[in-house]
């Protein structure tokens, strides 16, 4: 006989629907599979007027999240609200009553997973989150559990399907950034306000998420480098291509020494690789362990569906550990790993350099100088010989460079005498 888990959903927007469209739809199959049955006992959400699509029996919708949360039937609790204050404060209120919760909520795990940890470790009471990152993809477990053994050398991440369907449509469509967002914006994939997309926030929330889970302590958002697409053009899509890259927005966390470092940035990828070929809103993660190597996870990273299939493979998780008696230990959050991380700035990398110069001699040798007092040396340089006007781009492609001193660079190069435009600089990533 199946053992009856009771849930309890707070926010039933789009990805909330979703949940409880294929709990209905597929909850046969999960029993089938787990011996649970899982069972909707309450759905908190401001609005209990809209007509969802759903056949929901009466009295199942309120606006009262803590009468769901407090529901003695209810013995798992699913975050799906968004923001930070009230979310925060409802996952807190489940794990001090020995619930445990599931949230795709990286924006609140990114930058309150410690509290939120320490007080599910303390109730022993798990906290899942598998939707966090890459939607559908099950990043999570892959990190948790399929690479246990490994210790994690590189993980790669195009983590933000806006942006790359962004990047996809410049190189493609020859069009602008603000052409291609203003397209994502009509067919509901870019946000009337994009800021947490374009400008690498949300990717960067990702980031944090899975270098906790990676190395074993709390890394705080302080320390990712943060950067986003604003500034790229489309010359810089066809520069990358004719020098045998593409341009992601990627997000990168790694381990050289004993420190560990996440960034996320504009990066320049081999046209060979495979993140290269991952385009439009499709995610895609390239971790590289010890042991296995380079493995891929791909995928959407976002959508109803997706993200509630990520969501109620949580659910039904949960749900087996209290049919076993069994809490679920998530290292990661709640320790401090500080000695660990590396300075901001200390990483190095290649660089795609494009400067807007004078057309005029001696110009390459003012950049070559320059670049030289801060140890940096060039490896080639590429100028198209149809340009016209008194500036023209140059493209210069550096050997391995600390970023502190190639910051320091840039803000000399933007100001000197013959330069029409602030330089774009974009990283190399050759894998």
């Amino acid at each position: 006989m199946a053992v009856e888990i009771g849930i309890g959903l707070l926010g039933c927007g789009t990805v909330g629907t979703g949940v409880v469209k294929w709990l209905q739809e597929n909850g046969a199959v999960i029993e089938k599979r787990t011996g649970i049955r899982l069972a909707l006992q309450g759905i908190a959400d401001i609005d209990v007027d809209r007509d969802r699509g759903l056949a929901l029996p009466p009295g199942l919708l309120t606006r009262d999240a803590e009468a769901v949360i407090r529901n003695p039937k209810v013995q798992v609790v699913v975050e799906l609200i968004g923001g930070i204050d009230h979310a925060r404060k409802y996952i807190l209120q489940a794990l001090a009553l020995g619930k445990p919760v599931v949230t795709a909520n990286k924006a609140l795990l990114a930058e309150h997973g410690a509290q939120i940890f320490r007080e599910a470790e303390k109730n022993k009471a798990g906290v899942f989150f598998e939707a966090s990152v890459g939607g559908g993809i099950p990043i999570i477990r892959a990190l948790r559990d399929g690479l246990v053994s490994n210790r994690i050398r590189n993980i790669y991440g195009i983590l933000n399907g806006t942006c790359n369907y962004i990047l996809t449509r410049m190189e493609q469509a020859h069009v602008t950034l603000a052409a291609a967002l203003k397209e994502a914006q009509e067919k509901g994939i870019a946000e009337t306000n994009p800021a947490l997309d374009i400008d690498g926030i949300d990717t960067a929330h990702k980031a944090v998420i899975l270098a906790s889970l990676a190395y074993g302590f709390h890394v705080p958002m302080s320390s990712v480098s943060v950067e986003g697409i604003r500034g790229l053009a489309a010359v810089d899509m066809h520069y990358a291509m004719s020098l045998g890259y593409r341009i992601k927005l990627l997000a990168v966390i790694e381990e050289q020494e004993g420190k560990v470092s996440a960034r996320v940035h504009p990066t320049l990828v081999p046209q060979a690789s495979i993140l290269a070929s991952v385009g439009g809103v499709f995610n895609a993660v390239m971790i590289r362990g010890d042991g296995v190597g380079d493995i891929l996870c791909y995928g959407l990273g976002a959508g109803r569906d997706p993200t509630a299939s990520a969501i109620l493979g949580d659910v039904a998780e949960a749900a087996r550990n209290l049919a076993s008696h069994a809490c679920r230990h998530v290292d990661g959050f709640s320790h401090s790993g500080a000695e660990h991380l590396a300075a901001i700035g200390d990483s190095r990398a290649r660089y795609y350099l494009r400067l807007t110069l004078l057309d005029k001699p001696g110009m390459f040798g003012q950049v070559g100088t320059l670049l030289g007092r801060h140890d940096i040396s060039i490896a080639s340089v590429l100028q198209k010989e149809n340009c016209t006007g008194k500036h023209v781009p140059v493209i210069f492609i550096t050997h391995h460079a600390r970023e502190s001193a190639f910051r320091a660079a840039i803000r000399e190069l933007d100001g000197m005498p013959g330069a029409g435009a602030k330089a774009v600089c974009i990283r190399i990533e050759d894998f």
